[in-house]
């Protein structure tokens, strides 16, 4: 472990700032001794895949499974590896090419908290008993070295675990032990069986063991004297616990560590439930299919405002509303006449239907016009039931005419206007139409 911290040397006196700093309840970084640092949690495209961000440290996931021949110890259970990668672009301490001791210890301690916690149900990966099991591989990649890197490796294996799926597979053939591995777009690939999810809490030790900070940084791990990691799930179940050698602990002091890591670890299990969970709903709406939705059309709609109004302002909005009732023309009164002789009524619909034969009647001609009175007109009403239907409407000259005859007195003129009219006397006898005649030649 002692290659890591070539990355920073620190001199005498940073040595002693951090450790004074420390006394102080205080970090460089500025956080408090049980404080861990911003944590992120992405995911990629495929399933199995996570990218885990712990203040400056990055480390990438990917799960990835085969079928293969189970151990003969246990052939009803798959198999679970873990396997990590340190690249010289996360740290110019590491070496490429075969893991040193920090990869091969920091994929120890994720190992021993997963598989002897029990948190995969490896039952549910076998097949066909002794003969084909499910394999499960997780690929960690440190991307940046900030410091505590098992904590931030240990998560990203968790998202990553959470996220992938496996293919259907179904047994058949003839002796039943012919595996058939589904495509994903056929069926729906299986998620893994998880119980619970062990997190990996990292302490480190400074002065003689009585100085105890949560999540250090690379410079905090340059000073410190001592490490350990417990790995406790949401629960309070101790999982695993490493003590990465250095100074000796008290018990007390360890079980103050596994109280404060009890909660630092449920409150990052609620952080991935979440992270899995809105990826997981994202993912499902990719999936459906959606037809385009009809754009909506906006329409303008006055309001309308109910109110009461009395029979005035009614009779105001009416006139307005029918113009023509106010402006009556000359037919207009004609018709006001016929109406109310024969008992019609005179409402503005029947207003607008005017006599074509009205429009050349004179004012004079309506002014001699008048009203009979009452006897006249029973008289009239009893005739009109017993004969045909009278002519309403004469014609314009025969109105001329009959306003501007000599022979005969406004007293006569006012008679015969009076008394209703049959079709007779609207038609001339023919004897003095060639009598006319007679007298022209």
């Amino acid at each position: 472990m002692a290659m890591e911290h070539l990355r920073w040397r620190p001199t005498v006196n940073e040595r002693r700032f951090i450790e004074r700093a420390l006394e102080s309840d205080l970090r460089v970084d500025g956080r408090r001794s049980y404080d861990f640092r911003r944590l992120s949690i992405t995911f990629g495209r495929e399933d199995g895949s996570s990218e885990v961000q712990l203040g400056e440290t990055r480390v990438m996931g990917y799960v990835t499974a085969q079928l293969v021949q189970p151990y003969r110890d246990r052939p009803n259970e798959g198999t679970l590896a873990i396997f990590t990668e340190f690249s010289p672009m996360a740290d110019p301490t590491f070496e490429p090419g075969r893991p040193g001791e920090s990869a091969i210890e920091l994929g120890r301690v994720i190992d021993r908290g997963l598989r002897e916690s029990r948190a995969v149900d490896m039952e549910s990966l076998c097949v066909v008993a002794g003969k084909q099991v499910w394999s499960v591989r997780v690929d960690l990649h440190i991307l940046d070295n900030g410091g505590n890197l098992i904590d931030a490796a240990n998560i990203a294996a968790l998202a990553a675990l959470s996220t992938f799926r496996r293919p259907e597979c179904t047994v058949g053939g003839e002796d039943g032990q012919q595996v058939t591995v589904h495509d994903p777009e056929v069926r729906d690939p299986l998620p893994l069986t998880i119980h619970h999810l062990p997190i990996a809490v990292t302490f480190a030790y400074f002065g003689e063991g009585n100085i105890v900070v949560l999540d250090p940084t690379y410079k905090e791990e340059a000073v410190m004297g001592g490490r350990m990691t417990a790995t406790i799930n949401s629960n309070g179940d101790v999982c695993a616990i490493q003590k990465a050698g250095g100074e000796g602990v008290m018990s007390s002091v360890i079980m103050q560590c596994l109280r404060i890591a009890s909660i630092k670890a449920a409150d990052i299990t609620s952080k991935i439930k979440n992270a899995v969970d809105s990826y997981t709903t994202e993912k499902a709406l990719k999936k459906v299919k959606r037809l385009p939705a009809s754009v909506p059309q906006k329409i303008n709609v006055h309001d309308v405002n109910m109110e009461d109004k009395g029979d005035d302002e009614l009779e105001k909005q009416t006139a307005k509303t029918h113009g023509d009732v106010r402006l009556i023309s000359k037919g207009d009164i004609f018709n006001i006449k016929i109406c109310s002789v024969y008992g019609l009524p005179t409402g503005p619909v029947f207003l607008r239907c005017r006599d074509p034969y009205s429009k050349g009647v004179s004012l004079s001609s309506l002014r001699i016009s008048q009203f009979p009175d009452a006897a006249t007109t029973a008289k009239a009403n009893n005739d009109s039931h017993e004969d045909a239907k009278p002519m309403i409407t004469e014609s314009n000259a025969e109105v001329k005419s009959a306003s501007n005859s000599g022979g005969a007195g406004e007293s006569d003129e006012a008679q015969e206007i009076g008394s209703p009219k049959s079709l007779k006397d609207a038609v001339k006898p023919k004897h003095k139409r060639k009598k006319k005649k007679g007298d022209r030649s």
